[in-house]
């Protein structure tokens, strides 16, 4: 099989047909023939890209995310000490892990339910949280997300309000304390409409390039 781009013919693996015929395939004439029916592309871009922006706007439920932190506290720390020792800081950081594994809990989340006044069951509460240690730090953050931006921020001060307590009652010589409290997200997180009109613009794009 040879490839022809007008400059020359330029040898690759043979593929025979019934005949024993090789094929040329002109890459100049097939952008000739993609450029005729460029007007057909664009039409479809603009198609695919509309359906997809109709889709991110007015199908998919906008989703709002809303996050407070919290400071490990290691008490084993020396009283009025000033030196922090790396030891202490690994352990505090250790202690992340087992604080969001007790966050995560049926017995913390349907405390949070009844506190916030929440209609959700364990299951779905836990679906909407996610938490995890701040770059590598002693700081931990707790995300919330909903399609109301009011109930992200009220759950995620929920949490951080009730976490303390339960972790004091749970662990010994650590503790828990609020480095920032959670506010009421202005934008939403998801979708992006941007994201999703490229996509539909580029698939578009595509499919009619291939026809």
């Amino acid at each position: 099989m040879e490839i022809s781009t007008g400059m020359g013919e330029y040898p690759v693996e043979k593929t025979h047909n019934p005949n024993n015929e090789e094929m040329v395939i002109d890459l100049v004439q097939l952008a000739k023939a993609l450029w005729r029916r460029a007007w057909a592309i664009l039409l479809a871009m603009v198609v695919f890209g509309g359906a997809a922006f109709s889709y991110a706007y007015f199908i998919i439920t906008p989703l709002y995310k809303a996050s407070a932190m919290l400071y490990v506290n290691n008490s084993s720390l020396s009283v009025g000490s000033t030196k922090v020792d790396l030891s202490d800081l690994n352990a505090a950081q250790s202690l992340v892990d087992t604080y969001i594994v007790i966050l995560k809990t049926r017995t913390t989340l349907e405390e949070v339910i009844e506190t916030a006044g929440l209609s959700y069951d364990y299951e779905t509460l836990s679906k909407m949280i996610e938490a995890g240690a701040v770059n590598s730090t002693e700081v931990f953050s707790i995300e919330v997300t909903s399609p109301d931006p009011a109930e992200a921020e009220r759950i995620a001060n929920t949490i951080a309000e009730l976490l303390p307590d339960r972790i004091a009652e749970i662990v010994d010589g650590s503790s828990v304390r609020i480095v920032d409290y959670a506010v009421v997200p202005s934008q939403k997180s998801s979708p992006s409409i941007s994201r999703y009109t490229l996509l539909g613009l580029l698939l578009g794009a595509v499919v009619s390039s291939g026809i």
